[in-house]
């Protein structure tokens, strides 16, 4: 190719259609067809007759739900607030009661009340159902939460275009301070939003915060790391593992019992889903499940600063005395480049 602007175009226009591609495959993977994948239940109940219609109920739905049987009421009610069930049916001749827990999941409720309103149908009676945990009145469908994750993410990975590319001239610690300083306004705005302004957090505010400092912190050291390596190509790697991964595997629209098997996976141990499970758990569930969510933070900020620390190590290899007259010019060009592709995405 004769042109060098014209190459230089064609080559960074890899960059966008490779992430069409991704978040398209992601998120149309993850969220356009929800249907339950071992969708956990309960029918309450000890006697035979209760353990027979669990099995009845398993036999019908076959993969969709993992059926099994609590001895009473209370049972059912506190696996339903550590998360361990979706939903519990409790089959009274004369009426017929559904538990669920909206802040955990709406969508998750919705499924559970879809699968037992016919059963009770079929013995002529009404459903009652029953939410023992319901989001604040501010966040009806008890979403809000995700689209923190989705603001405080954005805030983060964009920065590192800027950490990245307009601090590589600077020494790897003061960038490694200029991050712990980003990731502390962008928390600082992220719990902003939580309470004074849209009102999701109506107490443990300062949690709130901690839990996005550790999670933004996490993001921003991995994206300063990466970059020593990956340059341009840093955006790139963001988006694939803190959108297209993140977003989808995070449980804030759909638990992953609604999802297929490989983003139910990573919600075991993504950053976004500790970052919305422990939110959940602070806020609805009195801070049941929250100390797994604040590990699967710190291990993600731990590997960032792993990371940061080799990066650090191999800038301090490669350094040399003599620097490219052009070199100035040519980070400049860089950052606005790398910027243009982080937030315009």
């Amino acid at each position: 190719m004769r042109s060098p602007a014209l190459r230089h175009v064609l080559t960074h226009l890899i960059t966008p259609l490779l992430m069409c591609i991704g978040m398209g495959l992601a998120y149309m993977g993850a969220f356009v067809t929800p249907e339950p994948h071992h969708l956990p239940v309960a029918v309450v109940g000890s006697g035979a007759e209760a353990k027979t219609f669990a099995q009845t109920v398993k036999d019908r739905a076959g993969d969709k739900l993992d059926v099994r049987t609590v001895p009473d009421r209370a049972a059912a009610v506190g696996l339903l607030k550590s998360r361990d069930l979706t939903g519990a049916y409790l089959p009274d001749p004369k009426a017929p009661e559904l538990i669920v827990a909206t802040a955990s999941s709406d969508m998750g409720a919705l499924a559970v009340e879809k699968v037992f309103t016919p059963v009770a149908a079929g013995q002529g009676l009404p459903l009652k159902v029953t939410d023992v945990a319901t989001p604040v009145d501010d966040d009806p469908s008890g979403q809000g939460l995700f689209f923190l994750m989705i603001a405080v993410s954005i805030g983060s990975y964009a920065s590192v275009a800027v950490l990245g590319a307009a601090g590589g001239t600077l020494p790897m610690r003061v960038r490694a301070l200029l991050t712990v300083g980003v990731s502390a306004v962008v928390s600082g705005i992220g719990a902003l939003l939580a309470g004074p302004v849209f009102h999701l957090a109506h107490h443990d505010l300062a949690g709130v915060w901690a839990m996005a400092w550790l999670y933004s912190a996490g993001i921003l050291f991995i994206g300063v790391g990466l970059h020593t390596f990956l340059k341009r190509w840093t955006t790139l790697a963001m988006m694939v593992l803190f959108v297209m991964l993140n977003f989808t595997s995070s449980g804030g629209l759909f638990r992953p019992e609604l999802q297929n098997g490989f983003f139910g996976s990573l919600h075991a141990f993504w950053n976004g889903a500790g970052f919305v499970e422990g939110l959940r758990g602070l806020l609805y569930f009195g801070n049941e499940g929250l100390a797994r969510s604040v590990w699967t933070l710190a291990a993600w900020l731990a590997a960032g600063l792993a990371l940061t620390a080799v990066a650090a190590r191999h800038e301090r290899s490669t350094q040399t005395a003599a620097v490219e007259p052009t070199a100035t010019q040519h980070t400049v060009e860089e950052v606005e480049e790398e910027v243009e592709e982080a937030v315009g995405v």
